[in-house]
């Protein structure tokens, strides 16, 4: 019996990115990977628009190109885990970008009054 085969092997990615901070940036190769996961995972994800789904996706690409190096092979050998967290960050971030009504009809306890007197609004 054949094992299945990942669409994106930890290993694989982890070599990839290896090269790419000894390089300074991303190989084509890590790129690719990268995308390939961002796109995957939306799948686990319901969007009833497809345009916020082609959106949110940008946003995770995005946080994936921006973060990457943050990635430290040093303290974790766990590529696939950390780019996937970094990725459903980035389609929260886009979601809350197209759909801001989250805070909707909540009070800030931060800032103050349009006067600035230093009165906080309640």
């Amino acid at each position: 019996m054949s094992r299945k085969r990942n669409y994106l092997n930890n290993r694989d990615l982890l070599e990839e990115i290896i090269k790419s901070k000894e390089q300074g940036e991303l190989t084509p190769k890590a790129l690719k990977m990268l995308m390939m996961l961002a796109e995957r995972s939306s799948n686990k994800l319901v969007y009833n628009n497809p345009d916020d789904k082609k959106d949110c996706i940008a946003y995770a690409y995005m946080d994936l190109y921006r973060y990457w190096k943050n990635f430290n092979p040093d303290r974790s050998d766990n590529a696939f885990a950390y780019f996937t967290e970094v990725a459903k960050r980035g389609f929260a971030k886009g979601w809350n970008a197209l759909h801001p009504k989250k805070y909707a009809g909540t009070v800030s306890l931060s800032g103050a009054t349009d006067n600035n007197d230093g009165i906080y609004s309640i």
